[in-house]
């Protein structure tokens, strides 16, 4: 089965051909660097109006690369649970139309859910079940995948997503956005033992997450230098705030496996392209003895090849939406 992808939640246009749930013909992501870096960050409606902009030549791209027409797509999987609702819903009213003209099922697929799914199509052989960690500018939560689209929550973000910890600190720091890559890049030439920041929550049981008070102390210790009129190790700055989202991420998700008594452990959305958190979570699974997975760094970010794969899995268990489909902006994930 031929499902066409489309992914709008945030600032990607993106749009996918994918064979049965497994097989990526094509994917075609147009971001919106330039926008990003001139406002500092998404702006909604901004997003939104670009998407509009975007979505025809996408879908036509993504068919064009894999030599195929609208004739050949056999279901539409759009995601339409959690995300910015105007970006949401550019995506949606796009899929109901090819829906509706080639008379072919339509399914409405969750954000994060599609996040699980890239691993999947990465690592077929992913067992189940396993525990995933889902990390990204908007998101950083902990799941138990039980089965085939069945999910347990077990802990999420209070406050800031670790990825947006990443881009506030890149931003305050005067760095280039988004600041996930460019922190990344930069920790490389630092020393991450240079600062001790805290470590919140790591030590706690509760498998939640916390990053406001790193940020606060971050910036503090920051602004201490300039106050003293000292140099500014930046490299040392984020190789430092770096380690403690990562000793965080990390020790949390293992905890998590050892209580679910899994052998499997996958890393998922845009952070999990991070070179040190990838080198950790390796290091940590050698040590306690579990396989640790990591999407292909195309599809770490948001892409609508994922949310093909998801919507073929929902299909495949007789879940299928209709023309009233609507966008859900803040929707926990069904398990």
């Amino acid at each position: 089965m031929l499902i066409l992808g489309i992914e709008t939640s945030c600032d990607e246009t993106s749009a996918a051909l994918v064979a049965d749930g497994k097989t990526v013909l094509s994917s075609t992501v147009a971001a919106q660097l330039d926008l990003l870096r001139k406002y500092g960050g998404v702006v909604p409606e901004i997003a939104a109006r670009r998407h509009t902009e975007l979505i025809g030549y996408v879908i036509k791209e993504a068919l064009d690369s894999a030599v195929k027409t609208l004739e050949d797509v056999e279901a539409v999987a759009v995601t339409a649970r959690q995300g910015l609702i105007g970006c949401l819903l550019v995506g949606v009213a796009a899929a109901k139309s090819i829906s509706y003209a080639r008379h072919v099922p339509l399914v409405g697929v969750h954000h994060i859910e599609g996040h699980i799914f890239a691993n999947i199509l990465s690592h077929p052989e992913i067992p189940l079940p396993h525990v995933c960690l889902t990390v990204s500018g908007g998101h950083t939560m902990l799941l138990y995948v039980r089965e085939g689209c069945r999910y347990q929550l077990l802990g999420t973000t209070l406050d800031d997503a670790a990825g947006e910890a990443f881009d506030k600190i890149a931003k305050f720091l005067g760095l280039d956005f988004p600041g996930g890559p460019v922190i990344d890049r930069l920790a490389k030439q630092g020393d991450r033992e240079a600062y001790h920041f805290p470590r919140p929550m790591i030590k706690s049981r509760a498998p939640d997450f916390s990053f406001s008070g790193l940020k606060t102390s971050v910036i503090n210790a920051f602004k201490e230098r300039v106050a003293r009129g000292e140099a500014l190790p930046l490299a040392d700055i984020a190789a430092s705030f770096q380690e403690a989202v990562v000793e965080v991420l990390v020790a949390k998700t293992m905890r998590a496996a050892e209580a679910k008594g899994v052998n499997a452990v996958s890393v998922t959305g845009g952070v999990s392209a991070n070179s040190r958190l990838r080198e950790a979570f390796r290091e940590a699974a050698l040590r306690q003895g579990v396989d640790v997975y990591f999407p292909n760094l195309s599809l770490c970010t948001d892409n609508a090849a994922m949310i093909a794969a998801a919507g073929y899995a929902r299909m495949m268990l007789g879940e299928v939406s209709d023309l009233r489909l609507n966008v859900v902006p803040t929707a926990p994930l069904e398990v």
